[in-house]
């Protein structure tokens, strides 16, 4: 999947007992689809902490938001319980193959970790549903700050500037 080119749909069930759908929101500029490795990672718990302060910001620039894990659906309601993530729309049971069809990375877990879930992702995507912007992840570190993500739409809606990437 390369930007400038239609996603596939996506549909993921909310810890809310509701579904999300990609092709039924109707953001102002931006869907922003940020995938985390789950439960298990301390690392995860800080970035989706991080978003709920921020949250306010990129509502108030037409951005809706929603992180997704492979996790069951027990283990998310434990998270959105236990994490103090209440605004961001939660979901789960992202399966391994639809992960792999977005270009995520894939990991065997140790430890602790589940037998197999996805690495970090998150996906910037327009309202006709295309791909604008992706950062990939293989390993838990090293994840780009909510700050510059902010900065870099903030520039994207002043200079009408277009995806890139797609060549």
């Amino acid at each position: 999947m390369k930007p400038r080119e239609k996603t596939p749909d996506f549909n993921i069930n909310l810890v809310n007992d509701t579904q999300w759908t990609l092709s039924e929101q109707s953001p102002e500029h931006f869907t922003m689809l940020l995938v985390y490795r789950g439960k298990h990672c301390p690392l995860c718990k800080k970035q989706l902490e991080s978003l709920q302060k921020q949250l306010h910001k990129f509502t108030e620039r037409g951005v809706n938001v929603i992180a997704v894990s492979t996790d069951t659906e027990a283990v998310a309601k434990a998270t959105y319980d236990e994490w103090d993530i209440s605004d961001i729309p939660v979901g789960y049971g992202l399966s391994i193959e639809e992960a792999r069809n977005w270009g995520l990375y894939i990991s065997e877990g140790i430890k602790e970790e589940p037998d197999h879930f996805a690495e970090p992702g998150l996906f910037l995507i327009t309202p006709e549903q295309a791909l604008y912007w992706v950062s990939l992840q293989s390993m838990p570190f090293a994840r780009p700050g909510f700050s510059d993500i902010l900065a870099g739409i903030d520039y994207i809606l002043k200079e009408e500037y277009p995806a890139r990437g797609e060549a």
